[in-house]
C-alpha cells in the first residue's frame, strides 16, 4: 500500500451510514469488503476504511459525529476503490459524501462505477469547510441506471498538489419512483391549471411527489386560448427583417443549487447542482404560480420562465456563463401554425445519464465562437481549446411539437416530440409550439482543461424549461414573429 507522508497532511475515512432519504421511503445501500463480509456496528454504520485498494490515502481518528476513523492525505490524483458496493434495485439513487477541509484550494470528488474512467455516479465540488474536522455533507442524485453490486471508485481532483479534503463516509439511498403509464394503462390524471389567468399569489399547498402522472391542461380553456390566438391579427412587417422565424430573451445567472422542481419537486437538495437562469425564485418548491409572481434576470421582463443547466466547474470552481441567449423559433417546414406554450408547460432536453458520445450529440457539442475558433482539444477530447479571441459556447435545443394535452410527463419528455421527416409535427404530437434553444457562452478563451459538469462529463449536458411567460407577451411574439416567419428582437419587434 502506497502511503504519502509530509507535515501538515490531513486525513479522512469512508463509511456508509444507514440514514434514510428524508421525506421518502428509502433503502440504504450496503457496502461490503472484497471478501463480501458486511461490517456493521450497533449503530447501523458500515465501516469502509478497509478499502480494496487506494493511492495516497490514510486513516485517522475522526472528530465527526459517531467517532471512528476518517480517510485523509487526499490530494489531486488520489483515489480509493471499494468492491461489492450494492447500489440497490429500483428507485432514484441518492449519493452523499461527508467531507471536511481546511484548504481553500478546492477541488472535486467523483464517484465512478467499475473503473476510474467508468460511469459517473456523482460529482461534488469541495471547498473550505472551516477545518480538517469541520464536517459537511454533499449530496447528489445519481442519474445512473446501474443496480446491484458494483465496484465504486472515489477519485480526487484539485488544481493544486497538496491535500485539499478529508472524507468521512459515503452513503447511497434509494427512493422509489412512480410507474410510467403505458399505452394500455388507464387514462392519465388531469390536474388542470387554474381556469383564470395566471395568479401572482404564491401557492402554499404541498408540491406533488416526483415523477407522478401526466398533468393536463384544461381542454375547454386550451381550445378557447387557441382560437383567440389565431384570431389575433399579426403586426405589419416593418424594417425589412431577416426571414427567419425567431425571437429571443437574454438571461443571466440567477443562482445555484441542488434543486430541480421538474424532476424532484418538493425535495430540496435532491439533484446535482444546477445553474439557474431567469426566474430568481426557482427552487424545489416552485410551482407555476410562485414562479409567475417572481422577478427575472431576463430581458424582456415579461419572461418569468425558469431555465436551468448543470453547473460547470473548472478544477472544482464554479464557472458561470457570461450570458445565455434563449432563442424561440421553429425548425418546421411551415411555422405559420405555431402557437404559444400553455402556461406552466415544462420539459427537459438532453440526458444527464449520458457519459459517452452518441450520434444524437452531433452538432450539439461545446464549440468555440469568435475569431480563430478552435485551436485544439483537451486531453480527454471532450472540450475544444479556443483561441484567445474566441469563447467556449454550448447550444442545446428542445422539441417543437406538443401532444396538445399534457403539461408534463413522467420522464418529462414523452409529451413532446421533434418534427418528423416531412418537416411537420407527428400525429402523436400535432401541435407546433416554439422550439426553445439555449446558446450558452462561457468566459473561457484558451484553457478548458479541468472542465467538468455537475452531472458528469461534457456529454451529460442537458437543460430544463418551465414556461412562465406573461401570456399576452408570448402570444404577440409567436403571432408576429414565428407565424409570419421573421426575426424579431428581445422586445418582440422587427
Amino acid at each position: 500500500m502506497s502511503i504519502k507522508t509530509g507535515a501538515g497532511r490531513r486525513r479522512t475515512l469512508l463509511a456508509l451510514l444507514a440514514v434514510p432519504f428524508a421525506g421518502a421511503v428509502a433503502t440504504t445501500v450496503i457496502l461490503t469488503t472484497t471478501a463480501g463480509a458486511e461490517q456493521v456496528d450497533t449503530a447501523g454504520v458500515v465501516q469502509a476504511e478497509a478499502w480494496s485498494a487506494q493511492s495516497g490515502a490514510r486513516t485517522e481518528n475522526t472528530g465527526d459525529t459517531g467517532g471512528g476513523k476518517n480517510v485523509g492525505w487526499l490530494a489531486n490524483g488520489d483515489w480509493m476503490r471499494y468492491d461489492t458496493v450494492d447500489l440497490g434495485g429500483a428507485g432514484t439513487l441518492t449519493a452523499s459524501v461527508r467531507v471536511a477541509a481546511a484548504s481553500h484550494a478546492g477541488g472535486t470528488i467523483e464517484l465512478r462505477a467499475g473503473t476510474p474512467d467508468g460511469e459517473a455516479l456523482a460529482t461534488y465540488a469541495v471547498g473550505y469547510t472551516g477545518g480538517w474536522q469541520s464536517w459537511t455533507t454533499k449530496t447528489a442524485v445519481s442519474e445512473t441506471r446501474l443496480t446491484g453490486k458494483q465496484t465504486v471508485y472515489l477519485l480526487l481532483k484539485s488544481p493544486q498538489g497538496s491535500d485539499f479534503t478529508n472524507v468521512n463516509w459515503i452513503r447511497f439511498t434509494r427512493t422509489p419512483t412512480a410507474t410510467v403509464p403505458g399505452a394500455s394503462s388507464a387514462a392519465p390524471t388531469t390536474s388542470a391549471p387554474p381556469a383564470t389567468a395566471p395568479s401572482a399569489t404564491k401557492t402554499t399547498s404541498a408540491p406533488p411527489p416526483p415523477n407522478t402522472g401526466w398533468p393536463a391542461v384544461d381542454p375547454v380553456k386550451q381550445q378557447a386560448d387557441t382560437a383567440a390566438f389565431f384570431a389575433r391579427k399579426p403586426a405589419p412587417i416593418t424594417n425589412n427583417p431577416v426571414k427567419v422565424p425567431e425571437f429571443h430573451a437574454t438571461c443571466t445567472v440567477s443562482h445555484h443549487g441542488g434543486d430541480d422542481p421538474i424532476v424532484f419537486p418538493g425535495l430540496a437538495g435532491a439533484s446535482h447542482n444546477h445553474t439557474f437562469l431567469g426566474n430568481r425564485s426557482t427552487d424545489a418548491n416552485s410551482t407555476a404560480e410562485s414562479l409567475f409572481a417572481a422577478g427575472t434576470t431576463c430581458t424582456p421582463a415579461q419572461d418569468h420562465s425558469a431555465y436551468w443547466i448543470p453547473t460547470l466547474y473548472q478544477n472544482g470552481k464554479v464557472v458561470d456563463p457570461k450570458e445565455v441567449t434563449v432563442y424561440y423559433g421553429s425548425r418546421l417546414k411551415d411555422p405559420s401554425k405555431t402557437q404559444p406554450f400553455p402556461f406552466g408547460l415544462r420539459m427537459i432536453t438532453g440526458d444527464a445519464k449520458t457519459q459517452t458520445d452518441t450520434p444524437d450529440h452531433q452538432g450539439n457539442h461545446f464549440w468555440c465562437a469568435g475569431i480563430g475558433g478552435e485551436v485544439g482539444r483537451t486531453a480527454d477530447g471532450q472540450y475544444p481549446i479556443c483561441a484567445k479571441t474566441a469563447e467556449l459556447v454550448r447550444q442545446i435545443s428542445f422539441p417543437d411539437c406538443w401532444d396538445g394535452v399534457h403539461l408534463d410527463s413522467p420522464d418529462h419528455k414523452a409529451h413532446m416530440a421533434n418534427g418528423d421527416h416531412t418537416g411537420a409535427c407527428p400525429a402523436s404530437h400535432p401541435v407546433p409550439i416554439p422550439s426553445v434553444s439555449f446558446v450558452i457562452a462561457y468566459p473561457l478563451s484558451t484553457d478548458t482543461n479541468g472542465i467538468t459538469l455537475s452531472s458528469g462529463n461534457g456529454y451529460s449536458m442537458h437543460a430544463d424549461f418551465f414556461n412562465e411567460w406573461e401570456p399576452g407577451a408570448l402570444a404577440q411574439r409567436v403571432r408576429d414573429c414565428l407565424d409570419q416567419g421573421y426575426k424579431c428582437n428581445a422586445q418582440g419587434t422587427f
